[in-house]
């Protein structure tokens, strides 16, 4: 009986499936089936994600297809591209008008018309793919973000509140704004939490973290203290050669090496040589970062925008080596002298009586302590750094070398009970900092999808109306500005396709200097506040958590002026030799 019953259900599925089979099909033969596809860009031809899409026909709603269902709308992917299928009935599309409907905050209301000659047929089935322009729209999206985003920067600056305090603030903002007023008003939608999670650029966050937890082991072996003996062995007792030692050193590192990586390594020497010769050690630790940002301008690998330059545009290594190289040197020298005459007064205060007993001091006062440890964090740390040279060939990210190199030493520190892991993790990971990556990434994002980092894109070009020195001018300042108070990632990422634009039709540009002036703009304009680089912020926040805390406008009183001479070197530099 069981199988009787078993066997007729299988029979009726079968004939039902036969039947809504034969239905489909009838369907099928009695519409036309439309195949839209295709990109929605902006004006600088990036894509444009999350943009809503709609269907209407003759001016009225119409229904699309999606998975098999019928919908309303769809969103256009991470890439800005989109896929819609409808259909109307059979002929229909002879006398339609059939339009879609591009929707996004920020943006104008865009209607594009098809017509039956813009498909290609195939039976009933219509196939088109089209990219789309869509242009901006400054509208109270725009404007609230731009105000949060100087909100936000200006509690920094002032400080009014602790910098990650303040990112965080200016984040949630942007955030709340958008999912309060935003759902009453579509135009007031700033950011989606989906796109914020996105802006964050964990690549950092995991490298700053992994580089954190290396250090964190090496300083219980006293290399670092060791290094500062040796550092004021070599400089003898003269601080502004030991200076000089340093900044050259570190400029060199961050060539080859993140920026990022290298300060994270010698800011605990520094700040040891300083506390051994009772001077602050800010004055060798801001020259420092000044010299690491320098340092990493010079090459194709050293600092993210030039990665992104020579991803994009497919310029060698050596091109970059030839080109920022001999200006970089330049720039190096004019910081020692800058140095001196900034910081000579600090460093007669750390003038030793008996150099030979103070070094013999040091000799016994900063040793290995721990040989076995150190030579496992060296073997990791050389192999980090190999993978750090050799990332391009093995196609991934900077911070996976760094995560495993952190982990494997720390596992061994800890099972060894060489470290305490609660220690650690908690004194030696700089978390305020770590947050303060996070939501600035999510503020920079902001009002990167606002439109702020376009409307000053679309200004420089406007403005250089096809001079060469006039664009030169222009990329190499705004750049340098921008990248003092803005992320400089972002900047580059929407600059890319407007310089490459520039290149191509204003004579002379064929030379890659446009190219060379935002590379130069983007990293050396790093250097002009303390938010302007992540090596800047790193070095601080490791300097805040021993004790030396420095202000906003302190840090800017020395560094921003360097940024401008350094800037007006580079800029004389182009105009000279392009």
């Amino acid at each position: 009986m069981k199988k009787l019953l078993l066997m007729s259900f299988f029979l009726l599925l079968i004939f039902n499936f036969s039947v809504f089979a034969s239905e489909a099909e009838k369907t099928k033969e009695n519409v036309d089936i439309f195949y839209i596809s295709g990109s929605i860009l902006d004006s600088h031809k990036e894509p444009v994600r999350d943009a809503e899409i709609s269907l209407l026909v003759n001016g009225k709603p119409h229904k699309l297809i999606t998975d098999h269902k019928e919908t309303d709308k769809t969103v256009t992917s991470s890439h800005g591209t989109f896929q819609i299928n409808f259909h109307l009935p059979k002929g229909e599309i002879d006398s339609a008008k059939i339009e879609i409907e591009i929707v996004k905050s920020s943006y104008k209301k865009t209607n594009v018309e098809f017509k039956k000659e813009d498909f290609a047929q195939k039976g009933n089935e219509f196939y088109l793919s089209k990219d789309i322009i869509v242009q901006r729209h400054l509208g109270p999206a725009f404007w609230i973000a731009t105000a949060v985003f100087l909100l936000a920067y200006a509690l920094i600056s002032f400080e009014l509140l602790h910098r990650t305090v303040a990112a965080m603030i200016g984040a949630a903002m942007m955030l709340i704004l958008t999912y309060t007023l935003g759902t009453f008003n579509p135009e007031f939608h700033i950011i989606s939490f989906e796109r914020a999670i996105q802006a964050i650029d964990m690549n950092v966050i995991f490298l700053l973290m992994g580089m954190m937890i290396i250090i964190g082991v090496l300083k219980h072996t006293g290399v670092f203290q060791w290094c500062a003996y040796i550092s004021y062995k070599i400089a003898r007792g003269n601080i502004m050669i030991l200076a000089v030692i340093s900044c050259f050193f570190i400029a060199f590192t961050s060539a080859f090496l993140d920026n990022v990586t290298t300060m994270l390594l010698y800011t605990p020497v520094l700040i040891e040589i300083a506390i051994a010769l009772k001077i602050n050690p800010l004055s060798l630790l801001i020259p420092g970062i000044m010299a690491s940002n320098v340092g990493g301008t010079a090459t194709l690998i050293g600092d993210p925008p030039n990665i992104m330059i020579g991803s994009y545009t497919g310029l060698t290594f050596m091109q970059f080596v030839y080109a920022l190289t001999p200006v970089c040197i330049i720039v190096m020298l004019v910081l020692v002298f800058y140095n001196k005459f900034f910081y000579s007064k600090e460093y007669k205060k750390g003038k030793v009586d008996d150099i030979n007993a103070f070094i013999s001091y040091l000799r016994e006062e900063y040793k290995i302590t721990d040989k076995t440890l150190l030579g496992y964090g060296l073997f990791i740390m050389a192999l980090v750094v190999s993978f750090f040279a050799t990332h391009g060939f093995w196609h991934m990210e900077v911070s996976i070398p760094a995560l495993f190199g952190a982990g494997v030493l720390f596992t061994y520190a800890v099972v060894t009970k060489k470290v305490k892991m609660l220690e650690l993790i908690e004194k030696d990971i700089e978390w305020p900092t770590l947050l303060f990556f996070i939501f600035l990434f999510i503020i920079v994002g902001a009002v990167e999808e606002a439109g702020l980092l376009a409307v000053i894109a679309d200004w420089v070009h406007n403005l250089s109306a096809g001079n060469l020195t006039v664009a030169i001018c222009l990329i190499l300042w705004v750049s340098a500005i921008m990248s003092a108070f803005v992320d400089n990632i972002p900047f580059t990422a929407t600059m890319l396709p407007i310089v490459a634009y520039l290149t191509k039709v204003i004579p002379g540009a064929e030379s890659n200097v446009l190219w060379w002036a935002l590379a130069l703009g983007a990293c050396l304009g790093g250097n002009g506040t303390l938010i302007g680089a992540s090596a800047n912020v790193v070095t601080i926040g490791i300097a805040e958590s021993a004790g030396h805390k420095i202000s906003f406008f302190g840090f800017m009183k020395y560094a921003f002026l360097y940024m401008i001479i350094s800037v007006a070197i580079c800029n004389v530099w182009l105009l000279l030799f392009y």
